[in-house]
């Protein structure tokens, strides 16, 4: 495997999975090695205060700005850092839409468009770490999202990196495979990439 400079983490999976606190997890690690980190996120919330609809509602225009606003974020989180944290890989925005259009039993034409651009930007990650919905974890207070969208954010995302023959390590609620990919990402790092 080539490793691109800097080295790009990304991670995807339904919401509520644990994906910002791995990120997080993985990034002071990496910080106390005195490894510089950019990190990307919040393009779910970011999305909402420009009036796109999210979750269930998603649109081809609101997957199209969240796949390129994502790129945007990761090219300026790039500048001057020895890894990327990707917070929501490109291809998790395309998971979110096929999950939104099964979801409204809708269908849209556009899907290799979208399928294509987030294509382009996945070739750029040099990890991906994908979580796993664990429906027995409840989400967190406050959130009230609507389970069956959710499991087919997880199918959706699953089956596209199968389809797209994407490597990837899957993380699990279980708290030990949690902390494997937090080792197994700053290893990386460590051997592979950065230091």
């Amino acid at each position: 495997m080539v490793i691109n400079s800097p080295v790009r983490i990304g991670v995807l999976g339904a919401h509520s999975t644990g994906k910002t606190l791995l990120l997080h997890r993985i990034e002071m690690e990496l910080r106390a090695r005195g490894i510089t980190v950019g990190r990307t996120g919040g393009l779910g919330k970011r999305a909402k205060e420009v009036g796109l609809p999210k979750m269930q509602h998603h649109t081809y225009e609101s997957t199209e700005w969240i796949i390129a606003q994502g790129i945007a974020d990761e090219i300026i989180a790039a500048q001057g850092n020895t890894v990327v944290l990707a917070d929501r890989a490109a291809l998790d925005a395309v998971a979110y839409f096929y999950a939104a259009l099964e979801y409204r039993g809708d269908y849209d034409t556009e899907r290799r468009r979208l399928q294509a651009l987030a294509a382009g930007q996945s070739w750029k990650y040099d990890l991906l770490l994908a979580t796993v919905l664990d429906p027995a974890v409840p989400v967190s207070d406050g959130h009230d999202y609507d389970a069956r969208y959710r499991t087919l954010v997880d199918l959706h995302v699953h089956n596209l990196l199968a389809t797209k023959k994407l490597d990837h390590v899957c993380v699990t609620s279980d708290p030990a495979s949690k902390l494997r990919a937090v080792e197994g990402a700053v290893d990386f790092v460590l051997v592979g990439g950065a230091a």
